[in-house]
C-alpha cells in the first residue's frame, strides 16, 4: 500500500472509531448490567469457538497418535532386543549345563578306567533304539577307523553298559546289557560267587548265582567276571547292586534282582575297551560303599 495523504486518513479514522467502541463498551452499562456490545461479543464466541476448540483438539489428537507411534515402535525394539537377550542366556545357560554335565561324566569315567588299568576310545551315544526288533542298543559316534572292533566292553563313569556289535567306518553299535539277548558273566565283589546276569530292562537285570545256598543281602555289588581272552567283556566293570532275592525253592541256583548303576535311557558319554587291563583289577572299581550302607 501506497503511504499517501488519503491512507493516513482512513487509518485514523479506523483507530478512532475502535476507540469509541471500547469506550461505549466499557461505560455504555450499569454496574451489573450487560455490555452494549456483550450480545456481540457471545455471538461470536458461540460461532467461533468450537471451531477453535475442534481444530485444538484435531491437532492435539494428531499429536498424540504421532506421539504414541513413536513410543510404541521404540518399544517393540526395545522387546525385540530383550528378547534376544533373554533367548541367548537361555542358550548360555543350557550349554553351560550341558558341558558342565558332560564334563562330570568325563571325570568320572577318566577315574574308573584308570583305577581298571583299562585302554579305551571315547565316543558319544548318538542314538537310542529301546527295544527295536526286539532289542535294547544304541548307536556311538567311533568305529573301526578309532580302532573299535567287534565283542568289545562298553562302559560309562558309572560302570557297564553293554558290548560292541555291528562296527563300520565311523560308528558302531552297542547292544546294551539291559537288553533281554544280553548275557554276562559276573560275580559277586568280595566273595568271588560267580553267576550269568541277563537283561530284564533299562532299570532290572536277573542273576543266577551258582551256588543255590549263597547268602546274599540287597546292596551287594555285583561285577563283571570277564570273558575268555577279555572278550566281550573285560573283569572287574560295576555292574549294579543287588535289589531283591527271589524265593525259588529246590532251584540249582541263587536268583537275585539287580539294579544297574548305567540308566540305559540316559547313557551319552562312553568308552570302548581297546586293550584289556594286564591284570585282573578285581573290585579296584568297585564304588565307593558308605558306612551304613549293606555289604556283601
Amino acid at each position: 500500500m501506497r503511504d499517501t495523504r488519503r491512507t493516513r486518513v482512513v487509518l485514523a479514522g479506523l483507530l478512532l472509531a475502535g476507540l469509541a467502541l471500547i469506550t461505549f463498551d466499557a461505560h455504555g452499562a450499569r454496574p451489573g448490567e450487560p455490555r452494549p456490545l456483550g450480545k456481540l461479543r457471545s455471538l461470536g464466541q458461540a460461532v467461533l469457538g468450537p471451531v477453535e476448540r475442534g481444530a485444538d483438539s484435531g491437532v492435539r489428537a494428531i499429536g498424540s497418535v504421532f506421539h504414541g507411534f513413536g513410543r510404541s515402535s521404540a518399544d517393540q525394539q526395545r522387546i525385540a532386543q530383550l528378547n534376544a537377550q533373554v533367548a541367548a542366556l537361555r542358550n548360555q545357560l543350557e550349554s553351560g549345563t550341558q558341558d558342565h554335565h558332560r564334563a562330570q561324566q568325563l571325570d568320572r569315567l577318566l577315574r574308573l578306567t584308570a583305577l581298571g588299568g583299562l585302554k579305551t576310545v571315547p565316543a558319544r551315544l548318538v542314538a537310542l533304539s529301546p527295544e527295536q526288533d526286539g532289542t535294547w542298543s544304541a548307536t556311538i559316534d567311533a568305529g573301526r577307523r578309532d580302532g573299535i572292533a567287534e565283542n568289545q566292553t562298553v562302559l560309562d563313569g558309572d560302570g557297564l553298559v553293554g558290548r560292541t556289535t555291528d562296527v563300520g567306518p565311523h560308528s558302531a553299535t552297542v547292544l546294551l546289557a539291559a537288553d533281554p539277548a544280553s548275557t554276562v558273566g559276573v560275580r559277586l565283589a568280595g566273595s568271588g560267587t560267580i553267576g550269568t546276569a541277563t537283561g530284564q530292562n533299562p532299570h532290572t537285570l536277573r542273576v543266577e548265582f551258582l551256588d543255590p545256598q549263597l547268602q546274599v543281602k540287597p546292596g551287594a555289588v555285583v561285577v563283571t567276571l570277564g570273558s575268555a581272552g577279555d572278550a566281550p567283556f573285560v573283569p572287574g566293570v560295576p555292574i549294579g547292586t543287588v535289589r531283591q532275592v527271589v524265593a525259588t525253592p529246590g532251584a540249582l541256583t541263587r536268583t537275585v534282582l539287580v539294579t544297574p548303576y548305567v540308566d540305559a535311557t540316559s547313557v551319552d558319554t562312553v568308552a570302548v575297551v581297546v586293550q584289556p587291563p594286564r591284570t585282573d583289577p578285581r573290585d579296584a572299581m568297585v564304588p565307593a560303599v558308605a558306612p551304613d550302607a549293606p555289604r556283601p
